[in-house]
């Protein structure tokens, strides 16, 4: 199971709270405004914008990523450089009250995360985008399991010599961005920020094959941002999102390359997650998408071809202070950068956006 899936065999007691329905905490709402939505029909929610109560000292820096363990806590990355505390990993209960903290080991880097239950213990996988990673397998209270960096076997990451300077060598770069799970007990790693590549590995950590590269051909890859085994069509296949070629890429388990996304499907796709037969895809141009077995677009979450000009055009034009950075620009419903997207056991969407203050949106399904 991975980490959202088993969030259906939810302790008794979580499911009672959750029933009850959930108390938000630092969601904005101000007295007498109504809540915005967004979608339609059955893929309908109500927008909780802010959610979450940060310990004291802590500030966001750039929030990244969102999980949810087994009971429903959420689980928040962000880079935590700057002022405050500098543990990269927030945890939440599902009010939205912090109950602890960690990473500071890794701060700087905090990107990807995702949860798996491996017999009776659950563990969080993290993607720390420094140089060199590492990536890092960890209890959910942040016991470090292993660590790994670039793998050597792939035979990827040697020195190489400096074009300009036949006496210096250095070996590419390896920054990775996120984790995706397979059912054995292996897994993914994409070198997202680094050199291009998907690295596979086997239960037991140890480095099984690697794809990709850079480039613009079917099989390479410009940010293979995130990544998910997807088992909706009853053959597994890896979905990459392949971010700055705007599409996303099908591949068998092994790397085979099999298709891709027309133009304009998505966006900048940043990560994936799946829950029954609706695959979703956060896309860092200010929308999330949902998408049916078929692979066809079901809805458009906060989407507005104006305010995503607006966005977009903000981080291009020199000398303009991108919107990213200007929370009383945001808009209620509208998304400024989704980084990262998560289903819970009852189909409530927690947010995690790339924008510098960070910024947590609880999605509660009312549709």
């Amino acid at each position: 199971m991975n980490r959202r899936q088993f969030l259906k065999t939810s302790a008794a007691a979580t499911a009672a709270t959750a029933s009850a329905g959930p108390i938000i905490i630092g969601a904005e709402n101000k007295a007498g405004s109504k809540l915005p939505r967004v979608g339609s029909g059955e893929h309908t929610y109500e927008c909780h914008h802010d959610w979450g109560q940060l310990p004291a000292g802590f500030e966001w820096q750039t929030t990244h990523n969102v999980a949810v363990d087994s009971h429903g806590l959420v689980y928040i990355t962000h880079q935590a450089v700057g002022k405050g505390q500098l543990d990269t990993v927030v945890v939440f209960d599902p009010a939205g009250k912090s109950v602890r903290s960690f990473g500071k080991k890794w701060h700087a880097g905090g990107h990807g995360i995702d949860i798996r239950k491996e017999g009776g213990e659950e563990f969080a996988y993290l993607a720390n985008m420094t140089t060199g990673g590492p990536v890092v397998k960890c209890s959910l209270t942040g016991e470090v399991v292993w660590e790994k960096g670039p793998p050597a076997e792939s035979g990827k990451y040697q020195p190489r010599p400096n074009a300009k300077n036949a006496k210096k060598s250095a070996a590419p770069p390896y920054r990775p961005t996120n984790v995706a799970f397979l059912s054995d007990g292996g897994f993914y790693v994409g070198d997202g920020y680094g050199s291009n590549y998907m690295h596979r590995y086997d239960h037991a950590g140890n480095w099984v094959k690697t794809f990709g590269g850079t480039g613009t051909a079917d099989g390479q890859f410009r940010t293979p941002h995130g990544q998910w085994v997807d088992s909706r069509g009853g053959t597994p296949v890896l979905v990459v999102c392949d971010r700055a070629n705007a599409r996303l890429q099908t591949f068998t388990l092994d790397g085979e390359y099999i298709s891709k996304t027309e133009k304009g499907t998505v966006l900048f796709p940043a990560h994936i997650d799946i829950r029954g037969d609706v695959m979703m895809v956060p896309d860092l141009h200010t929308r999330i998408s949902l998408f049916g077995k078929d692979n066809k677009p079901i809805v458009h979450l906060g989407e507005d071809p104006a305010w995503r000009e607006r966005v977009v055009g903000s981080l291009s034009k020199k000398g303009v202070t991108p919107v990213r950075n200007q929370p009383k620009e945001w808009l209620p419903g509208k998304f400024v950068h989704p980084h990262d997207a998560c289903f819970d056991k009852d189909g409530n969407i927690y947010v995690a956006e790339w924008v510098a203050t960070g910024r947590i949106t609880f999605l509660k399904k009312v549709g």
